[in-house]
């Protein structure tokens, strides 16, 4: 149980200032190891570079019937230096997916690294290789590439869906996934912290009021559910704002807020977990076959371009 020693501070200011430091300094924490993050952070540099720093902006926009006479074709066609580099590496790092289920069905790769790590990683090469893949077709599709591409886009797009499935199973700091029982226990031991508190009874009586409105309901919707919570930071931000006018502390405001977040987040997951489940698992048999198609159909299009011949490497 965490010590409520803001609290008593005698300087409230100092201790919100102190809060909001150590609130920034762990949102900056868990932006350094988001793998969407550096992602889309190294996505928009590489895009860049190619646009401005190769030409790729100027050669793009040509026609593709007078496209062989812009001054970056030679490097930029697929067939080139840097559009065969783009696909080779955005193609490995398509593959990554592998490597990460290897690791959860392996016992011998399970200690290496944790499952947050690679699914991190995994996101991050899921959204910079389509990014070179796309380079590498010069933005022309047909026949097999136009297969392909699209295939991509589908698995990426179904990536995130994942992952905002696989985040919403709460698990421990092991990555183990945590059950019904042990949330009700979490969520009952932030009950008594935030009564611990010392706060007045009607403070106590507005955090219930505000837990009944947030906390999950019988027969709500499947999209409440899912995305209910998009709205909890702003309802959130006000409810602090209404205690601070209140007269209650700063200090002991956030940190209220803060608990009933928690609490109201715990009680949420522990409401939706089975279904929740449900629904990852059923992701996992729409989302498996469209990985294992898109590797057949890049195989394809290796296989097809060499046959060709086209010869990596040889411009």
């Amino acid at each position: 149980m965490r010590s409520p020693s803001l609290v008593t501070m005698p300087a409230p200011a100092a201790a919100s200032a102190a809060e909001a430091l150590s609130a920034g300094a762990s949102r900056l924490k868990a932006l350094a190891r988001s793998g969407v993050a550096w992602g889309l952070l190294t996505a928009t540099g590489v895009s860049l570079w190619i646009l401005y720093g190769l030409g790729g902006l100027d050669y793009y926009e040509t026609p593709l019937g007078i496209r062989a006479y812009a001054p970056s074709h030679r490097w930029l066609r697929p067939s080139g230096p840097a559009g065969q580099s783009f696909g080779l590496v955005g193609t490995l790092m398509m593959l990554v997916p592998f490597a990460y289920m290897a690791r959860k069905r392996f016992s011998g790769l399970r200690n290496v690294g944790t499952v947050k790590g690679w699914l991190e990683v995994h996101l991050f090469c899921g959204i910079v290789g389509p990014v070179l893949v796309t380079f590498h077709t010069s933005f022309k599709f047909n026949g097999i590439i136009s297969a392909a591409y699209w295939s991509m886009v589908i698995v990426v797009l179904s990536g995130f869906a994942g992952r905002h499935l696989y985040v919403r199973i709460p698990r421990s700091l092991k990555g183990n996934e945590l059950t019904r029982a042990e949330l009700e226990r979490s969520a009952v031991a932030l009950k008594d912290e935030i009564s611990g508190m010392g706060v007045d009874a009607p403070i106590l009586t507005k955090i219930d009021a505000l837990e009944a409105q947030l906390a999950p309901t019988p027969g709500r919707s499947l999209f409440d559910a899912l995305f209910g919570e998009l709205l909890l930071a702003r309802r959130m931000r006000a409810f602090e704002r209404e205690l601070v006018e209140g007269g209650v502390p700063t200090a002991m405001s956030h940190t209220l807020v803060r608990l009933s977040v928690e609490r109201t987040l715990v009680l949420r997951r522990a409401a939706d977990l089975q279904r929740t489940k449900r629904l990852f698992q059923l992701w996992h048999v729409f989302h498996l076959p469209l990985v294992y198609l898109l590797l057949i159909i890049a195989a394809a299009h290796i296989g097809l371009a060499l046959y060709m011949g086209y010869v990596p490497f040889r411009w």
